[in-house]
């Protein structure tokens, strides 16, 4: 059900209002105690300036000093324990893409909290049962608030050693720019009606053609995150040895990463790269364009051997001989509403005949599918149009089983790139009681109309 403020400040702990005194944005930084008392970080996102094109400021919102924010990191099984501060002039939230936890800490507003407005605090407290490559992000106004930067990674690392001795976290996002740094529209309703509104300006780590150094000879796990509103990035990387050893946070067993890997919005690949002799360097390519550079620095290690496959998840595997089925449509819908006058988004996108109102706070008292606990199902997913859907759930990770437009090797995750005209199957088990959000993760469809709630009770 969906909450109103009364109800939500009488039945859930941990949000407040905190005094946080006057100061500029390089005040508003992430900080973390001392290990005993485990994971505890605090987030401020706040107005921080800057410099995407040379010479010009940019003014983004950002997670702690940076944008992307300040890269978050926990041990499998422990808690994450963060505060969020709110010093924006907006409300927001905080979503854990990716992770599996408790409904109220999943940051969907109205869904599972209400929004924490500018001068509040929440308490964000969940155990982290998988480890891999995870992303957090505002699931409020997300055209805007994600384009301004309010993206950062969740590093979950495993248990046990892994045999990675050196890493590297990529995170990849475009942003939507002019030629001196000035915001241009972070949706227009013509592209959000194709494939979506796309920024202009690519970076690494918030820096344009990025220059990434690894040390010559040795085996480094490189995390590859795509945090962008609408790109689906082409990767390359031409005459590299490289091996995928996770995708979206799950392990897999290593195999070459081939002549490229095909990364939507929201979704993570984790490579081992064998770097070249030092002064050496390999492109990293979007189909042709070059994203950044890794430049192999010289390093008195021996050569490294490469790691055994990563641990995996203890996630429940679907009983697909007793699953139920349930088809999905991914649809364009056939009468396009744009009323550009009174600032609400366009419907133009529909999960079986149904689009999402980004406006109404009560859509999630429809589900589009209820799910019995502990029982198994299969999702058939198809996509009705001519562009590409990453499809994205909350709460609970799919295997992958089958696809009519390539060869499946099944694999665990949470966000599946669904071709154009595609049709896949995906099985889960129905074991995170709750109401979770299911969508595209190009959040110019997301916000018109391709997002959809599934309850499990």
């Amino acid at each position: 059900m969906s909450f109103t403020r009364r109800q939500f400040l009488s039945g859930v702990a941990g949000l407040a209002v905190v005094g946080l005194g006057a100061g500029g944005a390089s005040r508003y930084w992430l900080g973390r105690r001392h290990a005993s008392s485990g994971h505890d970080y605090q987030l401020i996102a706040a107005p921080l300036d800057v410099e995407l094109v040379a010479g010009h400021q940019t003014p983004a919102w950002a997670f702690g000093s940076s944008a992307p924010g300040t890269e978050l990191r926990v041990r499998q099984g422990e808690w994450l324990r963060v505060r969020f501060i709110n010093k924006l002039p907006v409300p927001t939230t905080i979503h854990w893409h990716g992770i599996r936890l408790p409904l109220e800490m999943d940051g969907v507003p109205y869904v599972s909290q209400l929004p924490v407005l500018p001068g509040e605090y929440f308490d964000y407290r969940f155990r982290v049962p998988d480890a891999g490559s995870y992303w957090y992000h505002p699931h409020l106004n997300s055209s805007e608030q994600l384009g301004r930067g309010l993206v950062g990674a969740l590093i979950v690392e495993e248990r046990e050693p892994t045999g990675f001795l050196h890493e590297r976290t990529l995170s990849l996002k475009s942003w939507h720019v002019d030629e001196v740094g000035a915001f241009s529209d972070f949706s227009v309703p013509r592209e959000a009606a194709r494939g979506g509104t796309a920024g202009r300006l690519s970076t690494i780590n918030g820096v344009p053609q990025a220059i990434i150094d690894l040390p010559a000879g040795q085996i480094v796990r490189v995390r590859i995150l795509n945090l962008d509103n609408t790109v689906t990035y082409r990767l390359n990387l031409p005459g590299a040895q490289a091996q995928v050893y996770a995708l979206d946070g799950n392990p897999v067993k290593p195999r070459p990463l081939g002549e490229e890997y095909w990364l939507g919005p929201g979704m993570r690949i984790c490579l081992a790269i064998k770097a070249p002799a030092a002064g050496q360097e390999i492109a990293l390519r979007n189909g042709p364009i070059r994203l950044g550079t890794l430049r192999s620095v010289a390093n008195s290690d021996a050569p490294g051997e490469w790691p055994p496959a990563l641990p995996a998840n203890p996630i429940a595997e679907p009983d697909l001989a007793n699953a139920e089925k349930l088809n999905f449509n991914f649809e364009w819908s056939g009468a396009v509403s744009v009323n550009l006058d009174n600032g609400a988004p366009p419907s133009l996108w529909q999960i079986n005949g149904k689009a999402w109102d980004i406006n109404d706070k009560t859509c999630a008292d429809r589900p589009i599918a209820r799910l019995q606990k502990g029982k198994s199902y299969i999702f058939e997913l198809k996509n009705m149009t001519q562009y590409q859907h990453p499809i994205h759930l909350h709460g609970m990770s799919f295997k992958v089983i089958a696809s009519d437009r390539k060869t499946i090797v099944p694999y665990f995750t949470d966000t599946y790139l669904l071709g154009k005209n595609e049709r896949a199957r995906v099985a889960l088990v129905a074991d995170n009681p709750g109401i979770w959000m299911f969508h595209c993760h190009v959040i110019d469809h997301m916000e018109t109309g391709l997002m959809a709630a599934i309850e499990v009770s």
